[in-house]
């Protein structure tokens, strides 16, 4: 990973989900390697929505879901503040994104990423100078 890149909760929830092998294993190389070459970027938002989902979905328990938590804090983590809450109210305005979405945009550009990992969003969009990428195409 050669570009700052912000990765979004389902690429998280895919390194433990088994269903899925090859997402699984998509994910995981995805986010070895923006361990590796520090260029991963996730926010406080991403590791909550991560918990919820892990522990809901995947049914992971959830003391080992707080450690997977603790292992992506290795990555860089955006801190989402009220001021970012504020911005991406307005992103969601301008871009027709939903709320959730204009907040992870925010949190990318915040980041100075330029490429935003992410199943959930348009593959190929150009949104406030962040490129949409989903790595399961």
């Amino acid at each position: 990973m050669k570009e700052r890149s912000f990765i979004d909760t389902n690429i998280l929830v895919y390194t433990d989900d088994a269903d899925s092998p090859d997402k699984c294993r998509v994910a995981i190389d995805l986010v070895a390697d923006a361990m590796r070459s520090k260029q991963g970027v996730i926010s406080t938002q991403i590791l909550q929505e991560y918990y919820a989902a892990s522990t809901r979905k995947l049914a992971i328990d959830p003391v080992q879901a707080k450690q997977r938590v603790q292992f992506f804090l290795h990555m860089h983590t955006v801190q989402i503040t009220p001021a970012d809450v504020l911005s991406a109210i307005d992103l969601h305005r301008l871009h027709a994104l939903s709320f959730w979405d204009a907040l992870v945009v925010h949190a990318a550009r915040q980041a100075k990423c330029t490429r935003l990992l992410s199943e959930d969003m348009n593959h190929g969009q150009l949104i406030e100078g962040i490129q949409i990428i989903n790595p399961f195409e």
